[in-house]
């Protein structure tokens, strides 16, 4: 049985592209494995504290060592850790927030980057330990960002996610990318006209082969 862990990031609720298209995603998924099974994780509904320094105190604390307290510091950290490790793929709605991803997606970024539950130490230097996942990211922005034009310096989404599950150890990345989402926010653009390729694109991605 294969697990995929859906995670939304959007705070726009039903109206979100990023959602609608994870969604489809997850759904189509599940619809070609009949003994698959989804973890959801709406980030924009998980309390997620800041990182501070009893939560650092705390991760710096040798397992063995660490006071029920601390345990506690870093129980939802745990959490987010432990599904990331149990499922085989990801589907990930993260919005373009002024040029980066939402405030919700990079606090779930600063718990999940630990030492010993997703990075280990080797002799050669930090190793991502998520190898041999899939990860399928989608990414819904207002403006356009193609590549070779000059707007594409202000994604930093698309790179920094790169870079980022790269490190973690993830080498099968996709991208869905919806942008020129403004007009369907400002009413410029039909939602189910806008949303009708792209739909179709993350269908491909749930069930096709992945782009490196």
């Amino acid at each position: 049985m294969r697990t995929l862990l859906h995670i939304d990031s959007s705070p726009m609720g039903e109206a979100s592209i990023s959602r609608r298209l994870t969604h489809e995603f997850a759904r189509s998924w599940l619809d070609e494995r009949a003994d698959g099974e989804v973890l959801y994780r709406d980030l924009a509904c998980t309390a997620i504290p800041v990182i501070d320094a009893t939560w650092t105190a705390a991760n710096f604390t040798p397992t063995e060592r660490r006071t029920p307290q601390q345990r506690d510091v870093l129980a939802l950290s745990t959490a987010l850790t432990t599904e990331l490790r149990r499922a085989d793929e990801y589907v990930i709605g993260v919005p373009m927030h002024n040029w980066g991803p939402s405030s919700s997606f990079k606090l779930w970024v600063d718990h999940i980057v630990r030492q010993g539950e997703t990075v280990e130490a080797t002799a050669l230097g930090p190793r991502g330990m998520l190898g041999g996942k899939r990860a399928t990211f989608v990414i819904a922005a207002g403006a356009s960002y193609p590549t070779g034009s000059g707007s594409a310096t202000l994604n930093f989404v698309e790179p920094w996610l790169r870079k980022l599950f790269g490190y973690l150890g993830v080498e099968d990345l996709s991208f869905v990318t919806a942008d020129r989402a403004v007009g369907v926010l400002n009413g410029t653009v039909e939602r189910g006209v806008f949303l009708a390729p792209h739909v179709e694109a993350v269908r491909q991605a749930a069930n096709g082969p992945s782009s490196v």
